[in-house]
């Protein structure tokens, strides 16, 4: 990965999903899947508004830090049978010797939520990024967000232990697992 470019997310297919490379366009269909006090429970702030998440999206958009030093790789999720946009995945991405790693993140909007469609994106992304050479998957996720934790657990990600600044725990791919 160190003489490789910076992977650039592409269109991903599931089974039931589609994960489209974010636009700044995507912020007015997920303002409505966000807009959910509920998703903030484990993550703190409140939703955003649409012109708040447009310009958020402007700055992800540019797929890279300021300094250059990570990129950042964004999807929307996309069911194939409704059209719907329920949630995202992401991944930011820095190059670590000869491999890169990667810190996940998903959300999905609760009406989607027990289906399995959080571990099919999410799985989906982290199958992708492992052909890209992105070998260490990392996850910080609050200790008490189950759910979130069942579908690290499920593409393979284990608790270190270890709590971040915020007091998450760190959740990082076993090596025999990539």
């Amino acid at each position: 990965m160190a003489d490789q470019p910076w992977p650039k997310a592409g269109r991903l297919r599931t089974d039931r999903l589609t994960l489209e490379p974010l636009r700044v366009a995507h912020a007015a269909e997920m303002a409505d899947v966000l807009n959910d006090p509920g998703l903030h429970t484990f993550t703190g702030g409140s939703p955003l508004t649409q012109a708040e998440l447009r310009k958020r999206y402007e700055s992800l958009a540019a797929g890279q830090s300021p300094q250059g030093h990570e990129v950042w790789l964004n999807w929307v999720v996309r069911r194939h049978d409704t059209g719907e946009v329920i949630g995202y995945v992401q991944a930011t991405v820095e190059r670590s010797g000869d491999d890169g790693s990667a810190d996940l993140a998903w959300v999905i909007g609760t009406a989607h939520h027990r289906s399995g469609l959080a571990t099919e994106a999410t799985r989906a992304v982290a199958g992708w990024l492992e052909a890209q050479g992105v070998h260490k998957l990392t996850a910080h996720i609050h200790p008490d967000h189950r759910a979130s934790m069942a579908v690290a657990g499920a593409i393979g990600l284990v608790d270190t232990g270890e709590l971040d600044a915020n007091g998450e725990a760190i959740l990082r791919i076993a090596p025999s697992a990539s």
